[in-house]
């Protein structure tokens, strides 16, 4: 038996689907519905489309006044992407979409793209049921229908696959789908390899849908340029509220069962950091970016504050091999008065560590002669270098005044572990104000690796470093005397009080155990006694 007889066998055994080649002659009603359908998916979905309810089965899909805004997205815009919250409903009506677009749009291709194979094809049998619950007379005539793919007499087709740099180049795709994009592993290479296969035509579709999975991704870099206008998608969003049956109780119930964490991360629509982040998740939460006031070298350097008079500055440096890849970056930061604060950022991937000196000197300077603690490791050492022997810039950190190549601070694990802990405590304390939104989005994506910290997968960490340097410094002597401020002894203290806080206030207790025994005492103390003198 050829594959093609054994395609036709497994088609003919399942009545509830039309073969290829059957003739049907309709009645004047069902081309009067045949119309209304293929004019609007929503009709076709309320009127057509099966689901399977956990509590009730098989039922009709009912859509709520969301989906079918949604539905209207889909056919007004190009480039759709969709923020949900869990359980919204957002991947039924979607495969319900797909369904009707390949149905009633000849010769098209419809890509369904998840974070795993299973999930692809799990989407692509929810588009089987409806097709096999749809009357005949809407169904085009199906060629091949099996767990990979679907091909109807029209020569449309809606195959499913795993996101992958490889899952659909080279292909010619109409409509691309997908389905929760913001857990997708090497998201970055697969959206790089699979945009410009969607993008050929001029009517093509891309539908991007997904709950929120921390910052850094690329589903939260389309949906951050979708609201800003940045970018082609249209954005739709769908929080708790807007599903029937959630209301303020239902919410409160959520949480005592999880917690608030994870309710603002599975149905807040909150894009928290991802992973076991060095910084928790609720001060992640309270972090919020402003615009700079000025913006200058080409745009890598941003000020949030202007230099002031009297005040004391540190200039936190971090160095990389200028070839496009990590950055070279810097953070000054205010240490007059608590709590500190972040003035300005750079951030350049091509700049040379021979020329970086320069950019340091011209805003350490600008900044009441800032000093400047630069990561001497590999390349730092040109850097520390050229600040001090070229550009005689003395304010310049030193680990050892007695060793002559003791420019700057080595990062090793030492340095980084104390760096981490106390970079940590410091935010978590308010005692850091961050306003550059670039250091805020790492401090969302650095993660824990093995023993260590560093920035998850596809994501950069030379500004959060920038910060490393700066919790290590804060504990020392040195930091003390700059800024006037025991750094160490307010953040121990501030751990002690919230002990103390958290502790059931002391004092004294009665239990009546102290008050029957005095009364005890008393009763025999009532008694008289006659004393007869010893006779001898």
């Amino acid at each position: 038996m050829t594959i093609t007889n054994d395609i036709e066998f497994a088609l003919g055994r399942n009545t509830n689907v039309k073969k290829h080649g059957i003739v049907d002659s309709w009645s004047s009603e069902q081309v009067s519905e045949y119309a209304k359908c293929m004019k609007d998916p929503k009709y076709f979905a309320r009127n057509y489309c099966k689901i399977i309810s956990l509590d009730k089965g098989l039922i009709n899909f009912e859509l709520y006044p969301y989906q079918e805004n949604m539905f209207e997205a889909f056919e007004k815009n190009r480039f759709n992407i969709i923020l949900a919250c869990r359980q919204s409903g957002k991947s039924i009506s979607s495969v319900a979409y797909l369904l009707w677009y390949a149905i009633f749009h000849p010769d098209k291709n419809v890509a369904i793209l998840a974070n795993k194979a299973a999930t692809a094809r799990e989407m692509l049998s929810r588009i089987t049921l409806m097709l096999e619950n749809l009357p005949f007379f809407l169904q085009p005539g199906t060629k091949v229908l099996n767990k990979g793919s679907i091909e109807f007499s029209n020569n449309s087709r809606i195959f499913a696959a795993a996101t992958t740099g490889q899952s659909i180049r080279g292909q010619s795709v109409s409509l691309l789908y997908l389905d929760e994009f913001a857990f997708v592993d090497n998201d970055v290479e697969f959206y790089t390899s699979t945009y410009p296969v969607v993008v050929a035509g001029t009517s093509t579709k891309i539908i991007v849908t997904s709950t929120a999975n921390g910052v850094g991704n690329v589903f939260e870099d389309l949906w951050t340029g979708a609201l800003q206008g940045t970018n082609d998608f249209r954005p739709f969003r769908v929080d708790w509220w807007d599903v029937p049956g959630r209301d303020e109780k239902w919410k409160i119930d959520t949480i005592k069962n999880t917690s608030q964490l994870q309710f603002d991360q599975e149905f807040g629509n909150e894009f928290l950091g991802t992973g076991d982040t060095l910084i928790n998740g609720e001060t992640l939460m309270k972090l919020r970016a402003i615009e700079p006031i000025k913006t200058l070298e080409k745009g890598d350097l941003k000020i949030y504050k202007e230099p002031e008079k009297k005040h004391q500055y540190l200039v936190l440096v971090d160095v990389a091999k200028g070839r496009g890849q990590d950055y070279s970056s810097f953070n000054i930061i205010d240490i007059t008065n608590e709590p500190f604060e972040q003035v300005v950022t750079y951030r350049n991937n091509k700049i040379s560590p021979i020329l970086f000196p320069n950019v340091i000197e011209k805003y350490a300077k600008i900044f009441n002669e800032a000093y400047v603690i630069v990561e001497a490791n590999d390349q730092g050492s040109l850097v520390t270098k050229g600040l001090y022997y070229d550009l005689e810039y003395e304010n310049l950190h030193a680990s050892s005044s007695i060793k002559a190549d003791a420019l700057g601070i080595e990062m090793n694990k030492k340095v980084k572990r104390i760096g981490c802990s106390s970079i940590k405590d410091i935010i978590e304390s308010n005692k850091l104000r961050l306003y550059d939104k670039e250091t805020i989005k790492e401090c969302t994506t650095f993660v824990a690796k093995g023993q260590s910290y560093e920035a998850s997968n596809g994501n950069h960490d030379d500004l959060m470093m920038n910060l490393v340097l700066f919790g290590y410094f804060s504990v020392t002597e040195m930091f003390e005397d700059m800024s006037n401020v025991n750094l160490k002894k307010m953040i121990f203290d501030g751990r002690i009080q919230e002990i103390e806080n958290d502790m059931v206030p002391f004092g004294w207790i009665n239990n009546g155990v102290e008050d029957a025994i005095k009364e005890e005492e008393n009763k025999r103390s009532s008694f008289s006694f006659e004393v007869i003198d010893n006779p001898w």
